[in-house]
């Protein structure tokens, strides 16, 4: 008798309907296709799902459920299992093209890719989804209509614009475009309103948001973003996690003796880019010492304009992280008072090795091997100067 080790169910959703394969792994390390069918999208689609899943389970055999998030189609169900007590993980569309891609298939159709994400699962081990909070949703409701009301009162600004310079003007046209101005702009002033009454509305949360806030460069809108995009920064335990969901993870390309451009992936959350890139220019305008002094010293080694602020947003989103999870308050002369700290501390070191009658060439093995020294990274404990560290 061949005993389970898994059992996974993968589902591809659409708009109206739930396409679902339940596939287990055994002893042997086959994958099989236990069962399939399609559900709808609704309240009543799940409850029926529910049922079914339960009639075909192994129930001393571990279950996990596989969603692709499509758009926010998948949300209500993925509310729905978790509330169950499933164990259900999301992963996105891109990242569930390249495994089936893998498998070879060339056709492609909703039982197909379902069939897929259920294997995939099997082999895979995924992290388990979380819902957001309540709040969070509801400022991330407002920062998304708040970014499109920002839209489109840009192109309605550039009509006009365009309008006001044509060889023929239309009163009617100029008054419909003014009319919808001030209506946007009502609106964008009740949506930034009520994002931060939102925030407000936590002691602790307006605390935080008080200290960050006091980076030059970082507005209400920037870190209102920054909280509905990540749930609030508690989403990631490291850095470079938090990097690589909005998107500044370094891709390089090298084979052999070719070395081809690094770049950026912008495979993460482009509402997260979109609001540093503004942040990082304010910032630098207003002379942030900080990440004043890192792009002056990317374009000193030869770096475009555009690459050195990509490298300053990316320093100003873990500085903004970090202050966050550690609820400290922005030193931005810090960094240059622990340098200095840490010249004196090397030269008392040499001092007392020169009198100890240490040769000047054993003098680097003095300091231990932390206390190396880069201009982005310096050797201080654990505390506020870990917020300039790059992992």
């Amino acid at each position: 008798m061949i005993n389970l080790l898994a059992q996974n169910i993968g589902i591809d959703i659409s708009k109206d309907y739930l396409e679902v394969v339940f596939s287990t792994l055994d002893t042997q390390r086959q994958v099989k296709v236990k069962a399939s069918r399609k559900f709808a999208n609704t309240p009543a689609g799940f409850k029926e799902f529910a049922r079914w899943l339960e009639s075909k389970r192994a129930a001393a055999v571990e279950l996990r459920i596989l969603l692709e998030a499509t758009g926010v189609y998948y949300e209500q169900l993925a509310w729905f299992l978790h509330h169950q007590g499933y164990q259900v993980s999301v992963i996105l569309p891109t990242k569930a093209k390249r495994y089936l891609q893998t498998l070879g298939h060339r056709s492609k159709n909703d039982k197909i890719d379902a069939k897929g994400l259920a294997q995939m699962g099997l082999e895979q081990l995924l992290p388990l989804w979380q819902p957001l909070s309540n709040n969070i949703y509801q400022l991330r409701l407002l920062t998304r209509q708040l970014e499109d009301f920002a839209n489109q009162r840009t192109i309605f600004l550039n009509q006009l614009h365009a309008l006001s310079h044509s060889a023929f003007a239309l009163k009617q046209v100029e008054r419909n475009l003014r009319k919808l101005l001030r209506t946007l702009d009502k609106s964008i002033q009740e949506l930034e309103q009520a994002i931060w009454e939102l925030i407000y509305q936590d002691p602790e949360l307006s605390e935080r948001a008080e200290k960050v806030l006091s980076i030059k460069g970082v507005g209400r809108k920037t870190l209102a973003v920054l909280l509905a995009e990540t749930n609030g920064l508690a989403t990631f335990e490291r850095q470079g996690q938090l990097v690589s969901y909005a998107g500044y993870d370094v891709v390089e390309n090298q084979s052999g003796k070719r070395s081809g451009r690094s770049r950026i992936s912008k495979k993460g959350n482009g509402h997260i880019r979109r609001v540093m890139h503004m942040a990082a220019l304010v910032a630098v305008r207003c002379k942030e010492p900080v990440l004043t002094a890192l792009y002056e010293r990317l374009l000193a080694r030869g770096k475009a304009k555009m690459q050195a602020y990509v490298a300053v947003q990316r320093k100003l989103l873990i500085l903004i992280w970090r202050l966050w999870r550690r609820n400290e308050a922005y030193d931005p002369l810090y960094e240059q008072r622990r340098r200095r700290q840490l010249k004196e501390y090397i030269q008392s070191l040499e001092a007392g090795a020169s009198l100890s009658g240490v040769s000047a060439a054993d003098k680097n093995t003095v300091a231990p091997a932390t206390a190396r020294a880069t201009q982005d990274e310096l050797p201080v404990p654990v505390g506020l100067g870990a917020l300039f560290q790059v992992e």
